[in-house]
């Protein structure tokens, strides 16, 4: 008899995990594949390693600018970089099972299915059963890539994000259906190794919640780079034509069509509940999602869901935190998710990063903003890095100077909002953060400058008019 059964090794089902098992709880883990789940496995973590070595290949063609001859004849070669990713990948779920096994977790191979409030059945990969009881169950089973009806969809040369980040190859041209987060960065990481990419969106813009201002500067750098990008495309046919294939879509009352080699499609996961046997432990679901509160409950007594199973917010550092709230209250405490300040990072290159709402959303909900802009070209730091694409954007109420949100669009975006995220968490002004003395020369300098300009009393940008 356990105390906690989690169901699911992803972020955060093994967070869950260790967070129960640290509170004293006999805990065990259930996971039909590797530990670590999507994220480590299919998601965050290859993508950024293959991101990171494009990085270190784009940035050869910049070193003369720095005064460094590069030699003739470096190269890309693809299946190294694969094996570095692969690599990243296996030791860091060695490390994951490795902390599974020091907070005494028990970790349980095969799929887990519920079959009660208190009981999970666990089917290996040989068939054999066990069944394993517990006062609390955890589910977080997380989700698989949501495949559209579209025709030609399921055949060969036609792959999602989890099969290209196994290629061995570049193709010479990829179409990729879906540009939300997986579908930019993926776009980021072929392109830069050489392959023509094309991004087709059915909604009218990309990344479609984050700030307009940044899309319209990506979408100016991603053309630059020779990725072509379709949105209001309505993808109604992916064809197989000779070797490659050839992807229609309807835009504006138009046709048009794209070939390519190979076909990715990213658009976008959804809640993986099949076999969890959720009816015959009386746990509800809205549109394939398990419905939970604030506290991680479910439906049933005694059993939580926490991340992408659940969530609204399909993001590995909420899943985590989801997974601690879960855990403590499922060993008793009284713990409750605050989704005020959820930090979203997308790694292209720039990166761009936000926390909060946006201007835009700021406004249609008829708030009265002050709106603070620090561009990078104007930031010694990203001047001496060769990196001074974007800028930083803060939106503050105008009243009270209490930070609403930001956006970021540049290089280390993605660890420059944990400052603005700790300030949205604290409920801190912009006049908290221009009295922050910051580190010179540094990227983080935009945050302050972007702090000033949002009172109008920016040191390093020109006088208003």
């Amino acid at each position: 008899m356990y105390d906690v059964i989690v169901i699911g090794s992803g972020p955060g089902g093994y967070t869950a995990a260790i967070r129960a098992a640290q509170l004293g709880g006999k805990t065990a883990l259930v996971e039909k594949d590797e530990v670590g789940g999507a994220c480590l496995n299919r998601g965050c973590i290859p993508t950024k390693a293959l991101i990171e070595s494009v990085e270190a290949w784009e940035s050869l063609k910049t070193l003369p600018s720095f005064g460094v001859t590069v030699p003739p004849g470096a190269s890309i070669d693809a299946a190294k970089i694969y094996e570095r990713k692969d690599r990243i990948v296996k030791r860091l779920t060695t490390g994951v099972a490795g902390l599974v096994k020091s907070n005494k977790i028990d970790l349980l191979r095969g799929t887990g299915t519920l079959t009660g409030k208190t009981t999970v059945e666990i089917s290996d990969s040989g068939g054999a059963k066990n069944t394993i009881e517990a006062e609390k169950i955890i589910i977080a089973s997380g989700a698989v890539s949501a495949l559209p009806p579209i025709p030609g969809a399921k055949e060969p040369g036609v792959i999602t994000s989890n099969e290209a980040l196994a290629l061995k190859a570049v193709p010479k041209s990829i179409a990729i259906i879906g540009g939300g987060v997986i579908g930019v960065e993926l776009a980021t990481v072929f392109s830069g190794l050489g392959a023509k990419v094309t991004i087709l969106e059915m909604l009218d813009e990309i990344l479609p919640l984050i700030d307009g201002e940044i899309i319209t500067a990506l979408k100016r750098i991603l053309k630059a780079r020779g990725i072509d990008i379709f949105v209001s495309a309505g993808v109604k046919l992916i064809e197989t034509v000779g070797s490659g294939k050839k992807v229609h879509y309807e835009t504006g009352g138009a046709k048009g069509a794209v070939e390519a080699e190979l076909v990715i499609i990213a658009t976008g996961r959804k809640a993986y509940t099949d076999g969890l046997g959720l009816e015959a432990a009386g746990v509800k679901t809205d549109r394939g999602r398990v419905l939970a509160d604030e506290r991680q409950r479910t439906s049933a007594a005694g059993i939580y869901a926490i991340g992408d199973v659940s969530s609204n917010i399909q993001l590995a550092h909420v899943a985590m935190a989801e997974g601690v709230v879960a855990a403590e209250n499922a060993l008793g405490h009284s713990a409750v998710m605050d989704y005020s300040a959820v930090p979203s990072c997308i790694y292209t290159n720039p990166e761009i990063a936000g926390v909060g709402i946006t201007e835009k959303a700021a406004r249609d909900r008829g708030l009265d903003v002050s709106v603070g802009k620090f561009p990078l070209a104007a930031n010694g730091r990203a001047m001496t890095m060769g990196e001074t694409a974007g800028f930083v954007k803060i939106i503050a109420d105008k009243k009270g100077g209490r930070l609403l949100g930001a956006s970021l669009l540049g290089p280390h975006a993605t660890e420059l909002i944990a400052e603005l995220t700790l300030a949205l968490r604290l409920k801190a002004t912009v006049d908290d953060l221009k009295a922050v003395i910051h580190p010179h020369p540094t990227l983080s300098e935009a945050i302050f400058e972007a702090a000033h300009d949002a009172l109008g009393e920016c040191i390093h940008l020109p006088a208003r008019k």
